[in-house]
C-alpha cells in the first residue's frame, strides 16, 4: 500500500482534516502528520499515549469480530476535535482528526471508498 499517497488523498477530502497518520499497530507511525500550518493540541507524549490507546482499543475490538463482523471505522468526537480510526489490516491503522465543524460523514465515506 502507498501509505503516502493514501495520506495525500485523505488530506485532499476537506480542508477541515487537521491530521492524517498511518500507524503500525506496534505504535510506529508509517507516514503522515499535522495538515501544514497547523499545531496539535496534544503534546507530543500525549499523541504518543493517545495513539497506543487506539491501537490497544482495536486489538480489544477483535475479539468481537467473529460475532458481529470486522469493524470499518470508529469515531470519537471531543470539544476540539473529532477523530477517526479506520483498520486498513490486520497490522495498521489510519487515523484522522478532523475540526469539530467538519461533515464527519462525507469524510468517512470518502475515506471507505478509498480504503476499499
Amino acid at each position: 500500500m502507498d501509505h503516502e499517497g493514501l495520506c495525500t488523498t485523505v488530506f485532499e477530502i476537506d480542508p477541515k482534516i487537521r491530521f492524517v497518520a498511518v500507524y503500525h499497530k506496534s505504535g510506529h507511525m508509517l507516514c503522515g502528520g499535522m495538515r501544514d500550518g497547523l499545531e496539535s493540541y496534544l503534546p507530543r507524549e500525549e499523541m504518543t499515549r493517545s495513539v497506543m490507546y487506539t491501537i490497544m482499543r482495536w486489538e480489544t475490538r477483535s475479539i468481537l469480530f467473529p460475532f458481529i463482523g470486522e469493524g470499518k471505522y470508529s469515531m470519537t468526537e471531543y470539544d476540539k476535535i473529532k477523530r477517526l480510526s479506520f483498520p486498513l489490516n490486520r497490522s495498521e491503522l489510519l487515523l484522522v482528526a478532523t475540526e469539530v465543524t467538519a461533515n464527519h460523514n462525507f469524510i468517512i465515506d470518502r475515506i471507505l471508498e478509498i480504503t476499499k
